[in-house]
């Protein structure tokens, strides 16, 4: 592993610069390079993010990631439309997966967010189409105090007006900080650093993706 002349860029062994963060264990290098900042128009996938942010709230990403196929077994693919649909059992039945976080919190809130998605859908046609009015319009400055000492923020303006837009449509676990990591996780900004091997690919795939209406 090598550090490059931007210390936020880490060169691995197949000599590929990436996000410092990206490039060890595996898990986060697949996470990096296949899936985080691609655009994602996918309801179910959307919904995904904001549910697993939420169960990572006091843990590590990698925690969630590897055990994000027990994840979408438990939670029916997080489908939102048979999500909205679990009752006190299905909570009981969670409660005892040892395969995924075992929050009693955050699994009725997962439940209670499919319900709200269902009436995002109602009102906006699609759940993706309601996420992708939020994306900026050019790169934010980070919003308030933040302890994160990369070139990056960990919250906008953008992200509190998020959060707090469903948190009043009724939304549970969503906070600014969980709004902007899900914001650059599903595509509406491009924070892989300047001299990433992949935020170049990431930025062609933003040009090309048709957003929702």
């Amino acid at each position: 592993m090598t550090e490059s002349n931007n210390k936020y860029l880490l060169t691995a062994e197949d000599g590929i610069a990436r996000c410092w963060w990206g490039t060890e264990p595996l898990d986060y290098c697949k996470y990096h390079d296949e899936e985080w900042g691609r655009p994602v128009a996918d309801d179910f996938k959307l919904f995904e993010k904001i549910c697993l942010e939420g169960f990572q709230s006091g843990l590590s990403w990698l925690t969630i990631l590897r055990k994000r196929k027990n994840f979408r077994e438990a939670f029916a693919g997080f489908d939102f439309t048979k999500v909205a649909r679990f009752d006190d059992e299905n909570v009981a039945c969670l409660l005892q997966n040892a395969g995924i976080i075992r929050h009693r919190g955050k699994i009725e809130a997962t439940i209670n967010n499919a319900c709200r998605a269902l009436e995002i859908v109602d009102e906006f046609g699609s759940f993706a189409s309601y996420i992708w009015k939020w994306e900026p319009e050019s790169r934010e400055p980070q919003f308030g105090k933040s302890g994160n000492n990369a070139p990056m923020p960990t919250m906008t303006k953008t992200s509190q007006l998020l959060s707090k837009d469903l948190k009043k449509r009724g939304w549970k676990f969503f906070g600014p900080t969980t709004a902007y990591a899900f914001m650059q996780a599903m595509g509406l900004v491009n924070d892989h650093m300047e001299g990433c091997a992949i935020r170049e690919i990431v930025e062609r795939m933003r040009n090309d993706f048709v957003r929702p209406h």
